[in-house]
This record gives C-alpha cells, sequence and structure tokens, in this order.
C-alpha cells in the first residue's frame, strides 16, 4: 500500500475567488484582471478563481472578458440580461463563487488588488470578514470625501447593527458569511450594512484609495444618493420612530408657547407641512415592504462561462487579535 493511501488523500488547496462586478468597463476591465491575476498568481498555498459579473454594459466590456476568459481558466464570466445596478451585480458575483474566501472587488482598480495577500492572511488568523478601511480618497472631489466621512458616521450613530467606517465593497469575506448573505432573499440593498448585521468578527487594513486608472466613474450622484438613501432605509428604523418623535416635539411646543402667549398658536399651516414630511417618511417604508412583496430577484442572468469546477473547504480558527 502506497503512502498516499495509508494516510488518505491530499488535502485540497484552499480556492480563493475574487468577485469583480463590470459596467462598461471596456477600457479598464484587461489591465484589472492583469493586476488581480499577478496577485493570485503570486499567492503561495492556494488556487483561485476571479468571478467577473457583466451588469449589462454596453460597451465592449462582454467581448474583452470572453476574451480573457478564453485565455485564463482562472476566469468566470456571469452576464445579466441588464444593467441592475452594482449592488445587485456583487451579489451575483457572490453567488457564483465557490472559494473558501470570497474577495470583493471593483474593476475600476481605485481599491488595490495588491491588498489581497493581506488580507488571506488576516482570514487564515481566523477573521471571517476583512474588509478595506480608506484613509486617503486619492481622485475623490472635496465633496464626495466630506459627505461620504458624514453619512457613514451618521450611518454609524443610527444603524441597528454595527458599521464599518469607512469601507466600501473592497473586503474578503469567509464562505461562512458569503453563504449567509446569499441564502437571503430579496434586494440585497447595501451590501456592506448586511455584513455588519450577520454580526461576523471583522477587522481591517488601511489604504490609501487611489484614482481611477481609466475610464470615467459609473457612480453618479444620483446613484450615490440612492446608495446612501438604501444604506439608510434598510440599516435603520429610525426614519420609521421620527414621525413619533416630530409629533411629541410639536404638541409639547405648541402647548408651551400657548401657556406662555396665553392664546392659541395658529398651527394649520405647520400641520400640512409636517404631515407631508412624516407621511412621505412612512411612504418610503412602505415602498420598501411592496418591493420586498413582489418577490422579484434582484437580478436575473443571461449567461455563464465557467472554466472549471472546484469544491470549497477551509474551515477558519479563532482570531489571534481583535479587530480594528
Amino acid at each position: 500500500m502506497s503512502q498516499r493511501k495509508a494516510d488518505g488523500p491530499a488535502p485540497r488547496t484552499p480556492l480563493i475567488s475574487v468577485v469583480v462586478p463590470c459596467y462598461n468597463e471596456g477600457e479598464v476591465v484587461a489591465e484589472a484582471h492583469r493586476r488581480i491575476s499577478t496577485v493570485m498568481r503570486a499567492l503561495d498555498g492556494y488556487d483561485h478563481e476571479i468571478v467577473f459579473v457583466d451588469d449589462g454594459s454596453r460597451d465592449h466590456t462582454w467581448d474583452v472578458l470572453t476574451s480573457l476568459a478564453g485565455a485564463d481558466n482562472h476566469v468566470q464570466l456571469v452576464q445579466l440580461t441588464r444593467n441592475f445596478g452594482h449592488q445587485p451585480g456583487m451579489m451575483a458575483g457572490l453567488r457564483e463563487a465557490r472559494g473558501d474566501a470570497v474577495v470583493t472587488l471593483d474593476a475600476d482598480l481605485q481599491d488595490p488588488p495588491e491588498l489581497i495577500p493581506a488580507m488571506v492572511e488576516r482570514w487564515g488568523q481566523g477573521w471571517p470578514v476583512v474588509s478595506g478601511r480608506r484613509v486617503a480618497r486619492h481622485g475623490d472631489t472635496r465633496f464626495k470625501v466630506a459627505t461620504a466621512y458624514v453619512y457613514y458616521r451618521l450611518l454609524k450613530s443610527l444603524a441597528d447593527h454595527p458599521i464599518a467606517l469607512d469601507t466600501g465593497d473592497f473586503r474578503l469575506l469567509d464562505r461562512s458569511v458569503v453563504q449567509t448573505l446569499t441564502e437571503l432573499s430579496g434586494d440585497p440593498g447595501f451590501l456592506r450594512g448586511l455584513v455588519g448585521w450577520t454580526g461576523f468578527a471583522e477587522t481591517s487594513i488601511e489604504y490609501g484609495r487611489a484614482p481611477r486608472s481609466a475610464g470615467r466613474s459609473k457612480y453618479t450622484l444620483r446613484k450615490m444618493a440612492s446608495l446612501s438613501h438604501r444604506g439608510v432605509m434598510t440599516c435603520t428604523a429610525t426614519p420609521a420612530r421620527l414621525p413619533t418623535a416630530v409629533g411629541v416635539a410639536w404638541l409639547g411646543g405648541v402647548a408651551l408657547t400657548s401657556a406662555v402667549r396665553r392664546r392659541p398658536m395658529p398651527v394649520a399651516a405647520w400641520t400640512f407641512g409636517g404631515e407631508a414630511l412624516l407621511l412621505g417618511v412612512l411612504g418610503e417604508y412602505l415602498r420598501l415592504v411592496h418591493h420586498e412583496a413582489r418577490g422579484r430577484p434582484s437580478y436575473v442572468v443571461a449567461r455563464r462561462d465557467r472554466q472549471h469546477a472546484v469544491t470549497p473547504v477551509t474551515a477558519l480558527a479563532e482570531p489571534e487579535e481583535q479587530a480594528s
């Protein structure tokens, strides 16, 4: 009997998946593949796959991706029927990824793939979530930097669960976290908020975010506002409690003013405006409930191109340090 038979089969090499959603990234996706592939091939002791999700691109992104897949059997492709948005595209990639750990990364290369080995090292220490924390945002406008700073601190103070500050969607997730996220039904809404909701231990690695290497940002002001809105509506119920707080404050103010002036206050104009605002807040929550009640998937897959099959198997140890 051979030594291999006596000792059992050799353990499989752990697999790291890198999920890259793309929308009209034909100018940069080949460079993204080159840099990611260079990093992953140099990562000793791990196999890898790169899952590109074409989120309904209207340029030549899909043509470039199919060319990359033909030359590299580590590339897996998913094409959605239309543009469903960044967060559904990211969720599509998470559901397709088969890695023991999954790294999510945008194609614009503002978040450096070269940070992946450090993330994998933290994962090997037992951390199920390793986020990239932005300490500088080179190339972003002052307006975007300032609003992002204020927004995430406001969201953290209001949220019903932990929210990591100054992080986007550049992070490593253990298979257990990915499984939890992908089993959720409906619209993913705000993935970085859902990661905090899962409650898995999280650490972070600091880095400076680079300018885009090519092309234009697809996150317009309208899309950023929409994502911010979804973050608030899905991470906290505070706005839904606003009518009660405003109503109590308003009634208290009217009562106090009436007592001081010793005559009733004309409140008709204030009543109409206040009611419209508060009904609007409640209407947003009803809209979300309606959206979920319809039971529609958050995206539709048009085609897949898979190169080879693997089976994830890695189990985590306990973290060696406290999350930063």
